[in-house]
């Protein structure tokens, strides 16, 4: 699923200004995401964002032509990389390999994309009205075909019976809290802020807990 973010302009295949649109559209959304997650989206102003890319603030419009389109496009970004983790799931799948799978790269987008899941929380938190298209019908048939999976796991017998729904929102908050509570668990930790390693161990550790509360073995690496 992805949220209807209004259309960039065409990029031709293969010809430079193609590929400078590109870099560009990457340059403007990272300084976005920066400005979202630090001020939020009332605080923040397309001309800051213009000028952290160092583009006039008429070429910023003509990628995206107002300040919910940029918003919109963070979000959908953050959202499509948390979806394609999940998004090949089914019941033929090894549930503790799946499930090991797919706490793993959640933590690597917690890791890699910290600012853009604040964002979402933030988004949520505040009423989540900017995602209430992407909470369509649409993503309750994909959030309901995720849990089936789970049923049809326990029903194999494959693991324990445990509330799929449930499931799903500790798998959601359990790897996002890395990233929405960072400050929070390095100080806790003495440590400056969460390393790569300090990322592998959470992961370790949540797989292990997570699988087990499910009557899974965790699978060796």
């Amino acid at each position: 699923m992805t949220l209807d973010v209004p259309a960039h302009r065409a990029n031709p295949a293969g010809k430079p200004a193609g590929r400078i649109r590109q870099k560009n559209e990457e340059a403007i959304l990272a300084a976005a995401e920066e400005e979202f997650a630090r001020h939020g989206f009332k605080g923040t102003s397309m001309n800051t964002i213009a000028q952290n890319v160092g583009l006039p603030k008429a070429n910023l419009h003509y990628y995206f032509s107002n300040k919910l389109g940029l918003y919109l496009a963070v979000l959908s970004n953050i959202l499509d990389l948390w979806d394609s983790a999940f998004n090949t799931l089914t019941v033929d799948d090894d549930p503790a390999e799946a499930l090991a799978g797919y706490i793993r790269a959640k933590m690597e987008f917690s890791r890699r994309y910290p600012k853009a899941s604040r964002i979402f929380a933030m988004e949520v938190i505040s009423g989540g009205e900017c995602l209430s298209e992407y909470f369509s019908q649409d993503y309750l048939s994909w959030f309901k075909g995720r849990a089936a999976v789970f049923e049809g796991w326990i029903a194999a017998g494959k693991m324990d019976p445990v509330d799929p729904t449930h499931l799903i929102f500790l798998l959601w908050s359990s790897t996002q809290h890395y990233a929405d509570f960072a400050t929070q668990i390095a100080r806790v930790s003495g440590r400056s802020r969460l390393t790569k390693q300090d990322m592998e161990d959470a992961s370790d550790n949540l797989i292990r807990i997570i699988l087990k509360g499910c009557g899974l073995t965790p699978p060796t690496n």
